[in-house]
């Protein structure tokens, strides 16, 4: 699959999964690739608290019709999909007014459409690397959706609609039909009914990201950990990057750090209103084979996520506003704790389960920002939120057809930064 003519030295910022899978299609395209990460090693940070979940069916804002009233609803819950935070400050303010507005139908619709482009291109990517290089991350058939009640169900006709304009394939269940399909949910409370995606649920992101890494290694792609890129240089036909009190020369950069990704751009002219959201998981051990779920399912009201990771069970979700350190809020792990065990309380070790927090950069509109900068010669592939893995590949080769010159397979309407200009 990778061509061998090199045609540019590029250098790739953040080893997470989208620097990974940045670096592996501008590697198809024949260029000498480089990726500089901070830590020791790739997925050491936001990709190593990833939800799991793959499913094109789960890529869509969290800013959805109705948001603003959910998150007001939420402050006076002791469980709640969102966490408001005291140390609020007025940027968050003026951030997340934005990012509400951004619930409007019509917008909603917007970011769905461009989300769900690039969510089904990396579907068919995927398939294809996986069989190609024979891969397997622990990677699962099938998303449900659930709903803990009829009202739920009964404002679920937009967003199928929604669904069906985008080619998503799902189909309506009831409560009995749900539990058929997923036997571990036959002692469940309360359920009046689900969503099903039959494409691909979930895998182990982190181990994906560094099946990747091996295979670019094997390649002849470099790796330089615990190095952080503190300025980007982009005058003339090169491009400068300060790490450690030297420059590293290149053709062209990709950022791909995430949160950092704001403040090495902003001195290029580039001022994007990127705002770090922390988002929590919790990850236990199976007990109880029989009666652990054999898909991925998504809990509607909360939001929460749980994936099977072979024999591991990964919850995720939980959106805290206006915190910018790394400790664990008691709300968010409560919430966490509550759907697993409303759904599959005898499923896994939930009382020791393993918890983790990291900050997921997300723009107001929550869809991603990819290409040219507008600076010489530096290209972004930022800004992919909670559904970051499902949109990876193909915002990654969308990336990689710009950076070469070619046209992309994916209409780039709404994703690049014209937006912000």
């Amino acid at each position: 699959m990778i061509q061998q003519q090199t045609q540019k030295q590029i250098v790739v910022i953040g080893g997470g999964v989208m620097g990974v899978c940045s670096a592996y299609f501008l590697a198809e395209a024949g260029h000498q690739v480089a990726v500089v990460e901070q830590r020791s090693n790739v997925a050491e940070q936001s990709t190593l608290g990833n939800s799991g979940i793959l499913s094109a069916g789960s890529a869509l804002p969290w800013s959805a019709p109705g948001m603003r009233k959910k998150i007001l609803a939420g402050m006076f819950n002791q469980e709640a999909a969102n966490v408001l935070n005291a140390r609020f400050s007025p940027s968050l303010w003026r951030w997340m007014r934005r990012w509400m507005a951004e619930s409007e139908l019509q917008r909603y619709r917007s970011h769905t459409h461009q989300m769900q482009r690039l969510a089904s291109y990396s579907q068919d990517l995927l398939e294809q690397i996986q069989q190609h290089f024979q891969l397997d991350f622990e990677q699962s058939p099938g998303l449900l959706r659930l709903f803990r009640s009829e009202a739920e169900l009964a404002a679920l006709a937009p967003t199928r609609e929604l669904l069906s304009e985008c080619g998503v394939a799902h189909q309506l269940l009831d409560e009995a039909a749900v539990r058929r399909l997923e036997p571990a949910l036959l002692s469940a409370g309360k359920l009046a009914g689900g969503l099903h995606f039959p494409d691909l649920g979930s895998g182990n992101c982190t181990l994906f990201t560094k099946q990747l890494k091996a295979i670019l290694q094997g390649l002849g792609v470099q790796f330089h950990f615990d190095s952080t890129v503190t300025a980007i240089d982009a005058q003339g036909a090169r491009v400068g990057l300060h790490i450690g009190g030297e420059v590293l020369s290149a053709d062209a950069v990709v950022c791909a750090a995430g949160s950092a990704s704001a403040q090495l751009l902003r001195p290029l002219g580039l001022r994007l209103p990127l705002h770090a959201i922390k988002t929590y998981t919790a990850t236990a051990s199976v007990k109880n084979y029989e009666v652990a779920p054999q898909m991925a399912v998504l809990d509607d009201s909360y939001k929460i996520t749980m994936a099977r990771i072979g024999a591991r069970m990964r919850l995720a979700g939980v959106a805290e506003f206006g915190a910018k350190d790394m400790a664990f809020d008691d709300k968010a792990l409560r919430t966490l704790l509550k759907v697993a065990h409303d759904w599959f309380p005898d499923a896994a070790n939930f009382n020791s389960a393993s918890f983790w927090c990291g900050h997921t950069p997300m723009l107001a509109d929550e869809v991603p920002l990819i290409g040219p900068t507008g600076a010489s010669n530096v290209f972004v592939n930022i800004a992919h939120g909670g559904s970051g893995w499902s949109m990876a590949l193909g915002a990654a080769k969308v990336l990689a057809d710009q950076v070469s010159g070619r046209v992309p397979e994916v209409d780039l309407d709404g994703l690049t930064v014209a937006r912000y200009r």
